[in-house]
């Protein structure tokens, strides 16, 4: 197969190098166990579960570079994927970044993943690469809003009531997942022209609209969510249950 027929090589950038302090003390969220293995290694194996992706580069906590190297070599992955460990940033932008920069030559398409999205299904992930395969530069899987939203005006005080100004259409919402996928050089690109203010941007899809690129929607997943409070993980142990009883592993 020559050059211009081969699919453009895809590359995985989980940042990881935050605290999680809403699931409480201790270590940081992507090293929490979920019925006994890191968080972290689950969302490693549901990227690499994709035969698409070549490498993944997992951006660990400034100080905790080495300890993640040795979690990853200790867990079994599929050899087909190669995988790398960077120290992060102060912010989930910064972190991205720098997993960027450490991206090899030849990589066409970039999915940038949430470490707490631990479950997300292979059959998502791939999805999201064809469309970028097809043609858009930024995709993002994403699921229908269940309930009715509200705009409002934040209190002045933490905990005050606060006034209500819009409620927007709920047809016309939608609750994006990650992982989110872009061509390589328009991520890059929103990157070096999108200023780190305050904490930094934690949407990538949000930077490329940013620049007037234009971002697509794909299916997300009911399992895809968040691990961010202690009821998520109950959840997550529940949903790695079903998925032994039904599959078996």
């Amino acid at each position: 197969m020559s050059d211009e027929a081969r699919p453009p090589r895809t590359a995985v950038v989980i940042p990881a190098a935050g605290r999680g302090v809403r699931l409480g003390p201790g270590a940081p969220k992507a090293l929490r166990a979920l019925n006994g293995t890191p968080m972290l290694i689950h969302a490693v194996r549901a990227m690499a579960a994709s035969r698409a992706v070549s490498l993944v580069v997992v951006v660990a906590p400034p100080d905790g570079a080495g300890e993640v190297k040795n979690l990853l070599d200790a867990h079994a992955l599929p050899e087909r994927t190669d995988y790398l460990v960077v120290p992060g940033g102060d912010t989930r932008q910064e972190s991205v970044r720098l997993g960027l920069d450490a991206l090899p030559e030849g990589i066409g398409i970039v999915l940038v993943h949430d470490a707490a999205r631990p479950l997300v299904p292979v059959d998502t992930v791939d999805a999201v690469i064809e469309a970028v395969r097809d043609g858009a530069v930024a995709v993002v899987p994403a699921m229908p809003v269940s309930d009715t939203v509200k705009e409002v005006e934040p209190a002045e005080q933490p905990g005050g009531p606060e006034q209500v100004v819009a409620t927007p259409v709920r047809a016309r919402l939608r609750a994006v997942q990650t992982p989110q996928g872009f061509d390589h050089d328009t991520l890059v690109n929103a990157h070096a022209t999108i200023a780190l203010t305050g904490e930094g941007a934690t949407d990538d899809a949000g930077m490329v609209e940013r620049l007037g690129a234009p971002v697509v929607v794909v299916p997300g997943h009911e399992e895809a969510f968040k691990v961010t409070r202690p009821l998520d993980l109950v959840l997550a142990e529940a949903v790695l249950a079903r998925r032994r009883a039904n599959d078996g592993f």
